[in-house]
């Protein structure tokens, strides 16, 4: 919730994201359409070397399709949510 209240209404930088978005078979956690920028949310059950697996699978089906994937864990959202906000930004940046 922390880091939707920071991207949603176009609240950071201008940049509008939508949640839960449908990309093919996956669920986005945030997706931003113009920048083609998706960002996920990863909790513990992504240090699992299975889900990393399907993680890294999953980066990479979107990748060749043209969306950057940002992750991030909950607990950096929660102890270092500007610098989340800031990687977030100057990755969209380039994109335009």
């Amino acid at each position: 919730m922390r880091l939707w209240s920071a991207l949603r209404n176009r609240q950071l930088a201008g940049l509008k994201f939508r949640r839960q978005h449908p990309y093919g078979q996956f669920i986005l956690d945030f997706f931003c359409v113009e920048r083609q920028l998706a960002v996920e949310v990863d909790g513990g059950v992504h240090l699992n070397p299975e889900q990393a697996a399907r993680d890294s699978e999953r980066s990479e089906f979107l990748g060749q399709r043209g969306v950057h994937v940002l992750r991030f864990t909950n607990e950096e959202i929660k102890q270092h949510l500007p610098d989340v906000l800031r990687k977030i930004i100057e990755t969209a940046s380039p994109l335009s």
